[in-house]
């Protein structure tokens, strides 16, 4: 047991060769020793896990071996790679700036940094996490990192590049490193697995691959965790159980449910998920990638973005097919929604619900059969409404080309409403997953019955009279609203628009496109509800036009008395104003 070594130390890279996914700073570093071009300073930044302070320990123990072979490998032999196997060496310092981070500590730095090595041509000196500084320890450390003696160089080593002042940004050169791809890691793992004799299938080294999120150091304690909890025999539901992944499957079965328009399933798949103790919001991301990774599946060409093995590859290849790229894309948009809102959700459980609905309707569909029972429901209407559309008694015959025709008849082949369709069965019992057709038929029932209803209603239209009487009444019902009064009081109506899917047009003049644009949407059901309700019609429809511009001009009025003479023949209130006070227009 005291002879155990976990994996992350056991296989550290010991030579540039041996560098995983950091190929173009390994090849720098080689051709700066080979050309004798060594800096002074050196900042290794990156996230964890990356191989920063094994790079900067490599390049250490390279510069200092005494032969070095054809590729910069140390020998391994000389006293200086020796000591630093040992772990004894005094040309090669390692310091901790977390713990060492005050203007003392760097002090010390400075004293030990004029003290020649004992062994090989330069003593390094290893600073990680150097962020860590503080403010007045990186001050003090400036003059001796900018003109070091010529035996010292430093490698600072950081997780965290803009926490460092630029002073000292400046001083160094700069490598950059990448988080390893999860190719890299698979590869790794599976030559690691093949010495350790753990027999791994590729699935499993995915997920820990996936978990390890781009460090090599995370990736091999998963390993270790992983085969602490399964032996050397490695399956891939025990890695599941034991790192608390999501499943790829739950995402497969959820994405079937979506397109077959079955919200019901979605819904039991995610209280399935949320009761084997899946974060919530964890879920909604891992759905959200793999409606990704089934839209880079579906677009030829994109097969180098799928970091995933070959039998998976496969499988989202055979689902993509099924799946078109607006869904995708609509699925995507609700999930990125769903993940934002997620926090600030009061009902977070009911907030990813509702989304997993919304993804279920994108795709469905009525069926053939129920399509033809709405057709044939159509049909039925369209016979009776010819019985119960009655001529108008007061409105002159119209023009036959104007002439009412019913409106189920007329909308039959126009609109093609969703119809009906049978609820799902499951377990036996109706109605434990409904489909969007169904639920949108519902709706979409009682108005296709409304025209109908409407007809038997109303069997008689205002005469004109009567319409523009009742119109001045309308006008004095928005006195509250000067503006919309004034263009009701001053309009000009026209009413020989005739019929129109059974109910009468009446039209109404506006100054300009502005003002009829703000009443189409803002007032012109108001106006229409209160109009039908003054003359008892209920088919009655408003419709404003704009005065044309020759007769506004032909009509204008420039004198006073013209301008009052014009408002008491509109305005019957004034009228009767001017009679009783005996007013004097002119």
């Amino acid at each position: 047991m005291s002879d155990y070594v976990v994996s992350a130390r056991k296989y550290r890279p010991d030579t540039f060769e041996s560098l995983i996914g950091q190929d173009n700073i390994a090849k720098t570093l080689k051709n700066s020793i080979l050309r004798g071009q060594l800096a002074h300073a050196y900042l290794f930044c990156g996230p964890r896990g990356v191989g920063k302070t094994s790079t900067a320990r490599i390049f250490a123990k390279t510069i200092n071996c005494a032969d070095p072979g054809p590729d910069l490998v140390p020998c391994g032999k000389c006293e200086s790679c020796l000591s630093f196997q040992e772990g004894r060496s005094y040309c090669i310092h390692e310091l901790d700036a977390a713990s060492n981070n005050g203007v003392d500590d760097i002090k010390a730095l400075m004293d030990q940094v004029q003290i020649p090595p004992q062994t090989g041509r330069y003593s390094v000196y290893i600073i990680d996490e150097v962020h860590m500084l503080s403010a007045a320890a990186f001050n003090a450390f400036l003059k001796t990192l900018e003109e070091p003696p010529a035996h010292a160089i430093f490698i600072l080593a950081t997780t965290e590049k803009h926490k460092i002042l630029p002073t000292i940004l400046s001083r160094c050169q700069t490598y950059d490193f990448n988080r390893i791809g999860v190719s890299d890691i698979v590869r790794n793992l599976r030559s690691i697995a093949l010495r350790e004799n753990v027999s791994i299938d590729d699935e499993s080294l995915h997920v820990i691959a996936h978990k390890a999120d781009g460090a090599m150091r995370d990736a091999l304690t998963i390993f270790d965790q992983t085969v602490a909890f399964c032996g050397t025999e490695v399956r891939y539901e025990d890695v599941l159980r034991n790192l608390n992944v999501l499943d790829y499957e739950y995402c497969f079965r959820l994405t079937d449910a979506f397109l077959a328009g079955d919200y019901g399933g979605a819904l039991l798949i995610f209280d399935e998920i949320l009761s084997k103790g899946f974060n919530a919001l964890y879920f909604i991301s891992a759905l959200g990638s793999h409606l990704r990774d089934l839209l880079v599946s579906r677009t030829g060409g994109l097969e180098s973005l799928l970091d995933l093995p070959e039998s998976l590859r496969r499988r989202y290849a055979g689902q993509a097919a099924r799946c078109s790229v607006k869904f995708l894309y609509d699925a995507l948009e609700i999930c990125s929604q769903c993940e934002a809102g997620y926090r600030i959700s009061s009902n977070q459980r009911l907030h990813i619900e509702f989304s997993l609905m919304k993804m279920a309707f994108l795709n469905a569909a009525p069926s053939a059969a129920v399509a033809e029972s709405g057709r044939a429901a159509r049909s039925t209407a369209a016979t009776k409404s010819p019985d119960v559309a009655a001529a108008p008694a007061n409105v002159p015959e119209p023009k036959p080309a104007e002439a009412p025709s019913p409106a189920p008849a007329a909308a039959a082949p126009e609109r093609p409403a969703m119809q009906p369709a049978a609820p799902a069965r499951r377990g036996g019992k109706s109605g434990a997953a409904l489909s969007l057709s169904s639920l949108m038929s519902e709706e979409d029932e009682p108005a296709a019955k409304a025209p109908a209803v409407r007809q038997e209603a109303e069997t008689s239209f205002p005469s004109d009279e009567e319409i523009v009487a009742k119109w001045q009444e309308l006008s004095a019902m928005y006195r509250a609203q000067p503006r919309l009064s004034s263009a009701l009081s001053t309009a000009r109506l026209r009413l020989d628009g005739g019929v129109q899917d059974g109910r009468r047009l009446v039209e109404f003049s506006v100054v300009n496109e502005a003002q009829k644009k703000w009443i189409e949407e803002k007032v012109l059901r108001d106006l229409e509800a209160k109009f039908c309700s003054l003359t008892g019609c209920g088919a009655l429809r408003l419709q404003p036009y704009v005065l044309p511009v020759e007769e506004e001009t032909q009509e204008r009025r420039y004198m006073p008395a013209d301008k009052a003479e014009d408002l008491m023949n509109k305005n019957a209130e004034v009228r009767n104003l001017v009679v009783d006070l005996a007013l004097d227009i002119k």
